[in-house]
C-alpha cells in the first residue's frame, strides 16, 4: 500500500494518476518522483522537477521491460507490467529461460515492492 504521506500527482488533462511525490525525510522541499506502484524514477529533487519527471515518464515507463528478482534464481527474470495500481502490481513473465513460472504467467506483487523490481 502506498504510504499516506506521499503526494498524488495527476495529469491535468484527464486527472489520470501518474505517480507520487515521495517526501525525503528531513527535507520538506525535496521529493522523489515514484510510479503509481512506488518505484523511484529519479533522485531527490524539488517539487516542480519531480512533477516534471512524472509528467514525462510516469506512465510511459510502464510499457518498458522490467526485471524481477525471484528467490530461486541468481539472475532476475524479464517481466511485463500488465496492471499497476496503488494497491497491487501485476506482471507477466516474459522470460523464456525462467522455469519457475510458465511463459505469460501472471505474478502479483505488493505495492510498493522496489527491492525486487527494476527497469530493464
Amino acid at each position: 500500500m502506498i504510504p499516506t504521506n506521499w503526494i498524488r500527482h495527476h495529469r491535468p488533462q484527464d486527472n489520470e494518476l501518474l505517480g507520487y511525490l515521495c517526501p525525503v525525510n528531513g527535507t520538506p522541499v525535496q521529493f522523489i518522483p515514484v510510479t503509481v506502484f512506488g518505484y523511484p524514477l529519479a533522485a531527490p529533487t524539488d517539487q516542480d522537477q519531480a512533477r516534471h519527471v512524472l509528467q514525462s515518464t510516469g506512465l510511459s515507463c510502464l510499457a518498458e521491460p522490467w526485471l524481477l528478482t525471484v528467490p530461486d534464481r541468481a539472475e532476475p527474470v524479464t517481466v511485463q507490467i500488465i496492471e499497476a495500481t496503488p494497491r497491487r502490481l501485476r506482471v507477466r513473465n516474459t522470460d523464456y529461460g525462467y522455469q519457475g513460472a510458465s511463459f505469460g504467467e501472471v505474478i502479483i506483487l505488493a505495492v510498493p515492492d522496489t527491492d525486487r523490481l527494476q527497469r530493464g
